[in-house]
């Protein structure tokens, strides 16, 4: 099951009103070698490069169907590639990533590897979901338990890689990093009901269960969480707060 970007955009104004903090944390220049880790359909991307004057910026994201979308923001000094954050290489003045490195594990290695690529001068800009405490999450994992399920899965359960923030803190100080900032921010959605919790999470969260789920159970798997979801949020609307980790980092000159 690939990434869908109609799908992930379903819910556009929520999921990108988190860049809007995340771009006010940097240090706008002109001239900056910048490069957007995860950059989904690009459209954030262009955002971020037409804060930065004169400048040459890079969007990478493993997922080519994301990327199909990122031919319309393609301009001079804007650009695009299928690549993975594991393989970016090279030096920046700004390593971006908006919503995308909390699917990577071992932060403790990623972090200070990609502070390493911040050159003298330059900063280092993340945001992240770390919601993975909200029913939301927990009853795809409780349901993955359940059968027919539990013997697809064996096991199976999505790590969820967001640290807590005084571990960003201390990680990106011994890198030396400076004007370290690192905070959670809680995000207040409003959605119409249960099912659109269901509906954001099947763009998302529930990607990585639906890729291992034959096709036949994917109907029933979304109706027991549905249902599930529907038990613990009657309501409607139902208020959706959406936590997020966003950390600035700058190198010494």
């Amino acid at each position: 099951m690939p990434w869908d970007p109609a799908r992930y955009e379903q819910f556009k104004k929520e999921r990108f009103a988190p860049f809007d903090d995340l771009l006010a944390l940097v240090r706008v220049r002109s001239g900056l070698r910048a490069i957007d880790l995860g950059c989904g359909t690009g459209e954030l991307t262009r955002r971020l490069a037409d804060a930065l004057p004169e400048s040459d910026v890079l969007g990478i994201d493993s997922s080519a169907e994301m990327l199909e979308r990122s031919k319309e923001f393609v301009r001079p000094g804007l650009r695009f590639e299928v690549r993975s954050i594991q393989d970016v290489e090279g030096e920046w003045d700004l390593i971006c990533s908006n919503a995308a490195l909390h699917w990577l594990p071992d932060h403790g290695t990623v972090f200070p590897r990609l502070f390493e690529r911040v050159c003298a001068g330059g900063q280092l800009v993340v945001q992240m979901p770390s919601n993975y405490r909200h029913p939301t999450h927990t009853f795809i994992d409780d349901i993955a338990s359940e059968e027919p399920f539990g013997a697809v899965f064996d096991g199976y359960r999505r790590a969820w890689l967001a640290n807590d923030i005084e571990q960003y803190a201390q990680m990106l100080y011994d890198c030396r990093a400076t004007d370290i900032l690192v905070f959670e921010k809680v995000y207040p959605h409003v959605l119409p009901d249960a099912d659109a919790l269901a509906d954001w999470t099947s763009g998302t969260a529930l990607v990585p269960y639906m890729e291992r789920l034959p096709v036949d159970l994917h109907e029933p798997f979304m109706e027991r969480y549905r249902a599930r979801l529907q038990e613990r949020f009657p309501q409607t609307p139902v208020f959706y707060g959406f936590r997020r980790i966003l950390i600035s980092a700058s190198k010494s000159s």
